[in-house]
């Protein structure tokens, strides 16, 4: 019974990790000179999704 817990959590913790270290990168090229540049030049752009950690408590608009 605990192996087979501690192989879920070991699961679980490394798509949480995945999704972090996937979010960090796709942000961090997005806003670097690299990746505005290839947005103006080619015209790609990502949809911008809204997200819970994007609104902040004390955002008054």
């Amino acid at each position: 019974m605990i192996p087979m817990v501690s192989i879920i959590l070991y699961i679980v913790s490394l798509i949480i990790l995945f999704v972090v270290i996937e979010t960090a990168v796709r942000r961090g090229i997005n806003s670097s000179i690299v990746g505005q540049a290839i947005e103006k030049k080619f015209g790609i752009t990502e949809e911008k999704k809204k997200s819970f950690f994007d609104h902040d408590l004390d955002d008054e608009r």
